[in-house]
């Protein structure tokens, strides 16, 4: 029953080894850094996650809780409100999504003005919303273990963006990782 943890942890790590671009750069060029991790990440990692997630989705187990009309609704508002940081932030950043490089610049402006990491705070409530949509012991594992991924993925990125973009350790400072601060105006 739980097989998709395979995929979904392997998938994850590899997610995770994706981000240090500074690292691979020294030790194997501009390139060849910017190659690794796109390989790691989008080659080898998103897919096998994605994988563990759908295996998890499929797996057959008895739901924890039987999900209300609410809850479902709930579920579903989530991953629309989830899937526009997504969306947004890969459109911001383009081609740094996909193939960092120790020559990117910082975006701050759009949602990066407001959060460092809004496609994983997407992604956090679609974790959520999987769990809520289909709340079998398979799918709320893979959610809470995504859940952790995403908060650790984020800091082994700022931990290589500090490495890459001087600016970004000022920026820290001043936008907080997932959740905006209403009320106060960020830059």
């Amino acid at each position: 029953m739980y097989w998709f943890l395979i995929p979904l942890l392997l998938g994850f790590a590899l997610g995770g080894a994706s981000a240090f671009t500074a690292a691979y750069t020294r030790r194997w060029g501009e390139g060849g850094g910017q190659m690794v991790t796109m390989i790691l990440r989008n080659i080898l990692g998103i897919p096998l996650w994605i994988t563990g997630f759908v295996l998890a989705w499929l797996a057959p187990a008895p739901l924890l809780f039987t999900p209300s009309a609410a809850t479902q609704m709930l579920g579903w508002l989530l991953i629309a409100a989830g899937s526009i940081p997504v969306i947004w932030g890969h459109l911001a950043l383009g081609r740094r999504t996909h193939m960092p490089s120790v020559k990117d610049t910082l975006v701050r402006h759009g949602l990066y003005a407001h959060v460092r990491h809004p496609i994983y705070a997407g992604a956090l409530l679609i974790f959520v919303a999987l769990a809520l949509l289909r709340p079998t012991s398979a799918v709320v594992l893979a959610s809470v273990v995504g859940f952790g991924w995403a908060m650790i993925q984020a800091r082994l990125e700022e931990l290589d963006l500090v490495q890459r973009l001087p600016a970004y350790r000022e920026y820290m400072e001043q936008v907080p990782r997932f959740v905006p601060r209403f009320g106060r105006r960020q830059l």
